[in-house]
């Protein structure tokens, strides 16, 4: 009969030596301090009352507490206990037993620790050998051994430790600089060392599960003010880019290696993090058990097209390793191997437990062997090609599945920017902390705007686009952008102030570029060759520039050019704005029809930034440069958003009718067409959402569109996980409601107080509510 859980920890902790005890808690301290910050009281409580501490010390990490000081009060308690030796470690993991049940990550360590069997110690010492002493420098101590042999060693040593040291002096200057384009034609790019513009990304120990059937961007925008306030605190657990290997984080109990997977969205800033352990490695701050780090983009290996060894894959791109790379493979466990952006393999890698069956011949074990790139990548994370080394791989969401059958040890996920992260990044990118500060209250006062800044890319979407509002003179407080449309008319407008000069006719290029962004958009394609571009009638030039970043592809070691957009949100919103420019346009009314049909998202966006692109407050800016835009495609737009708008508010549906209700609900939104919101919501009286998941920003569309209406029948907005961030966007228009429908959203306290002040209204037409 199997042991109950506690019984099992609670003999560990009564045979542990006083030793392994103190080595177990340092190994897990870093995450015992998140374990425990929302249970710190009572663990502190239950020392106390044990005499391990002193009323005073009790009170100090209670006061730390209570001022929302958790995580400085948890990392207090744990130091305190750590000084005060073996048996207030004994009392401590007993009050963490009492504890487990109410703190999941507390109960996730515990079972972590049990599933390592009778002695978690021997698991902690595999994790922890190779960190310990890296065996190329226990090798040096021994050089000195005056034997023949020996002598030979010594001088092997002092050749690796020599190209090991140009090695991280080449890597550093590869990475000390960062490089972000601008939309200015003197200044297209700027450089800023890493250390002063590099801010710090949230990233937790897991990956996130849901499917992402929206645009990627907008997937994580919605739950993402859910998951940061309430995952972070109780579920999800922080790790550092130091822990991604021989950390307490490492789900494998083998000393063959291990390999690390970090999942991000577009722009979330995967090959940023990658660019600062790479530097970090280089400098001698992170991962000092590593003697080398070998780092590729996926996207540079797409060139290779023919079968080639990892010898000599490292010997392309670091040649001086020419006469020790042998000796370099002596040593696996002290090599990292980084391939960054798995996504954008132009090659499936199969991980199925068939293929290890069916095509192990194709398995590459030896580094010299000449095999196609994906067998070297899969045989490096599997284990099977220097078995022992460690290997980092990088992929947006969409690519993970993938990996589900790879030998992964920790699986990470970068969330982005989290609470004042946003702050810190607009104070990194404007000099000026005046303006900087101006930009950020701007951002945060728009809900529509700041739910979204989780996101770097976007973050420098937003300061170029609004930077110039506040530091230029001549522009007027009140013309700042609101929506998204009319931000990204601003991002255009400023290019075009930059680059318009150089081109004679600027409209009928926008238009050509827009009309291959929209075919980009249409097949999912993000990079686009000179071949795209003659179709298109484009020629590379300073004008194209300025909208398209060019990037490096070397083919048969010959380097060729391609290009892409910044960000897939400007490349929606040059196809959007295309379809205003066309000289003779079809019929829009049935593309948009089409393209709102499609039910994977695709065109979610794009269909935003055309309903926005129907308000003069977006397009004013650029006719400026680009002349009047059709009357006619304004007009058709319009019609098409009202017939939609119409045909779903009243009808009866299910969740896709409920999602494609919502994407033309912010259309509405981004088109500022209250004259049209009067006539297709204004008469609305009945909006049901129910079990349709809803975000901050989502509510705040939903009450922009009930402030039309005098009078709304009913509001079901049931299971919506609206909380009370939700519930303080609708909280204005409540009280419009004859029946509202709010059970099962998670609205805690304060949000049922929001629900009471919005009742107390004198206006308040509310009878039922459910």
């Amino acid at each position: 009969m199997d042991k109950e859980p506690d019984s099992v920890i609670a003999e560990f902790l009564t045979e542990c030596k006083s030793y392994h005890l103190f080595r177990l808690t340092k190994f897990y301290q870093d995450r015992l301090e998140q374990a425990i910050e929302g249970g710190v009281d009572g663990v502190s409580s239950l020392l106390t009352y044990k005499r391990i501490f002193s009323g005073k010390e009790h009170s100090e990490i209670t006061e730390l507490a209570e001022k929302g000081n958790r995580a400085d009060s948890s990392k207090l308690l744990l130091d305190l206990v750590m000084e005060k030796g073996c048996q207030a470690l004994r009392v401590l993991w007993e009050s963490f037993i009492n504890m487990r049940h109410r703190l999941p990550k507390l109960d996730k360590m515990l079972k972590e620790i049990q599933e390592h069997g009778s002695d978690p110690i021997y698991y902690m010492d595999i994790v922890r050998s190779s960190s310990e002493i890296p065996s190329h420098l226990k090798d040096f101590l021994f050089s000195f051994d005056v034997s023949v042999t020996n002598i030979e060693n010594h001088f092997l040593t002092v050749l690796i430790e020599g190209v090991q040291q140009k090695h991280k002096e080449t890597l550093r200057a590869q990475t000390e600089t960062l490089r972000v384009n601008t939309i200015l034609i003197k200044e297209k790019e700027k450089i800023f060392q890493l250390i002063d513009q590099y801010a710090e990304l949230t990233v937790i120990s897991t990956v996130r599960e849901r499917t992402l059937v929206e645009h990627e961007l907008l997937a994580r925008g919605r739950d993402h003010e859910e998951w940061r306030e309430k995952h972070l605190r109780h579920e999800l657990e922080k790790i550092r880019t130091d822990q991604l290997f021989y950390s307490s984080f490492s789900h494998r109990k083998s000393n063959s290696g291990s390999s690390a997977v970090v999942s991000g969205v577009p722009g979330i800033g995967k090959t940023t993090i990658i660019q600062k352990i790479v530097y970090d490695w280089a400098i001698g701050k992170i991962y000092p058990q590593f003697q080398f780090v070998f780092s590729f983009k996926f996207r540079d290996l797409n060139t290779i097209n023919c079968e080639i060894s990892l010898r000599n894959l490292i010997l392309d791109q670091y040649p001086y390793f020419g006469n020790v790379i042998g000796d370099v493979w002596k040593n696996p466990a002290g090599l990292l191997f980084i391939f960054d952006g798995l996504d954008e393999f132009k090659d499936s890698i199969d991980f199925s437990d068939s293929r290890r069956s069916t095509q192990s011949p194709l398995m590459c074990t030896d580094p010299e062997r000449y095999c196609e790139v994906s067998d070297i990548v899969y045989s490096l994370i599997q284990h099977k090609l220097l078995p022992g080394c460690s290997v980092l791989v990088t992929s947006r969401p969409t690519a993970l599945r993938l990996l589900e059958k790879a030998e992964i040890s920790v699986w990470a996920e970068i969330l982005g920017f989290v609470g004042d992260e946003r702050k810190e990044y607009f104070n990194r990118v404007f000099e000026d902390q005046i303006v900087a500060a101006a930009v950020f209250k701007h951002v945060e006062e728009n809900m529509m705007l700041y739910t979204m800044c989780y996101n770097p890319s976007y973050c420098w979407i937003l300061s170029l686009s609004l930077g110039p509002f506040f530091t230029e003179k001549n522009r007027k407080q009140q013309q700042v952008p609101k929506t998204i449309t009319q931000l990204y008319s601003y991002y255009i407008y400023n290019i075009l102030k930059n680059h318009g000069r150089e081109i004679k006719d600027p409209r009928n290029a926008l238009r050509k570029l827009g009309e291959m962004a929209f075919t980009g958009v249409s097949e999912k394609k993000l990079v686009f060759r000179n071949g795209d571009l003659i179709q298109y009638s484009l020629q590379p030039s300073q004008f194209l520039s300025g909208f398209m970043m060019e990037l490096l592809e070397r083919e048969n070691s010959v380097h060729s050019v391609v290009y892409t957009f910044p960000h897939l949100t400007i490349q929606e919103f040059v196809a959007a704005l295309a379809q205003f420019l066309i000289a003779h346009p079809k019929n829009i009314q049935n593309l948009l029809r089409e393209a709102h049909s499609k039910e994977d998202g695709r065109f979610e966006i794009f269909l935003r930034f055309v309903a926005g692109l129907s308000s003069p407050q977006s397009t004013h800016p650029l006719e400026n440069f680009l002349g009047s835009f059709h009357h006619q495609t304004t007009c058709d737009v319009i019609e098409w958003m009202k017939k939609t708008l119409i045909r779903l508010a009243g009808s009866g549906m299910g969740s896709t009718g409920k999602r494609s209700l919502l994407t033309m609900l912010h259309c509405l939104f981004e088109s500022q067409n209250k004259a049209l919101a009067q006539a297709t919501v204004g008469s609305v009286k009945t909006l049901n959402f129910d079990e349709l998941r809803l975000t901050p920003v989502d509510c705040e569309v939903l009450s922009h569109v009930i402030g039309f209406s005098d009078s709304m029948k009913e509001l079901t907005l049931q299971k919506c996980y609206t909380q009370c961030e939700g519930l303080q966007r609708l909280a204005s228009v409540l009280h419009k409601c004859h029946i509202l429908r709010l059970s099962d959203n998670n609205l805690g306290n304060s949000g049922v107080r929001l629900l009471c002040s919005a009742l107390k209204n004198p206006d308040c037409k509310t009878e039922r509510l459910e």
